[in-house]
């Protein structure tokens, strides 16, 4: 396979490995991992946004100053201590996120299912049944019923981990099946030079031996 097929699939395996750690988190660690979370999410804000102020005060005095860098440095310094100091009220904001994510990926999935299909191989209802069940828990996500933070979280972890287990087994029959067709094509292209390479072989052996015939023809005349 290209070195573009399998960074894709070690990127999408990693991701599934990760969102199968961060749902196991949220279901047994609820407050502690959004907690952390949320600081996370809030240092990063502040740092963009005071690189942001930084950049701006390097190019005060240049043609070159962004005057909207200002605005976007305070904007996000700000929400950064908003997250910080409410680190709960993120609770709110991660199933969306995650959810986009999911759907996104799912999606991805499901156009490969439909590839699989227009090949004739057997592995496109399963991946097609994965994708669509992954899909569901990004819907569910956003449109969560539950109520309570913990609650809400502790769900969100089941449908991570779902969806995280999902993605995994469907990535690894993808990556199977891509494997297959390429080295089968290899195959085909493989046949097709030795049976290019034998007519010629075999067209040159008889150009020797008519050569050769109409020598002695020379000198028995």
């Amino acid at each position: 396979m290209s070195d573009l097929m399998n960074k894709f699939f070690r990127s999408s395996i990693l991701g599934s490995l990760g969102m199968a750690i961060l749902g196991i988190l949220l279901i047994f660690y609820s407050e502690i991992t959004i907690v952390s979370i949320s600081y996370i999410i809030g240092a990063i804000l502040i740092a963009i946004g005071v690189l942001a102020l930084l950049k701006f005060i390097r190019a005060y005095d240049k043609a070159s100053k962004n005057e909207l860098e200002i605005v976007y440095g305070i904007v996000c310094v700000i929400l950064g201590i908003i997250v910080i100091t409410n680190p709960k009220g993120i609770a709110s904001i991660i199933p969306f996120v995650v959810a986009i994510i999911i759907i996104v990926n799912s999606a991805t999935k499901l156009q490969y299912s439909l590839e699989l299909k227009k090949s004739d191989n057997d592995l496109w209802k399963s991946t097609m049944i994965i994708s669509l069940v992954s899909m569901l828990c990004g819907v569910l996500l956003i449109f969560n019923p539950f109520e309570g933070v913990v609650m809400i979280t502790r769900v969100v972890g089941v449908l991570i981990l779902i969806y995280a287990l999902l993605d995994l087994s469907s990535t690894i029959s993808i990556k199977r099946s891509v494997k297959q067709i390429h080295e089968a094509i290899e195959e085909i292209v493989e046949a097709d030079v030795v049976e290019e390479k034998v007519p010629k072989e075999i067209t040159h052996d008889k150009e020797k031996k008519e050569k050769k015939g109409k020598k002695k023809e020379k000198k028995n005349g």
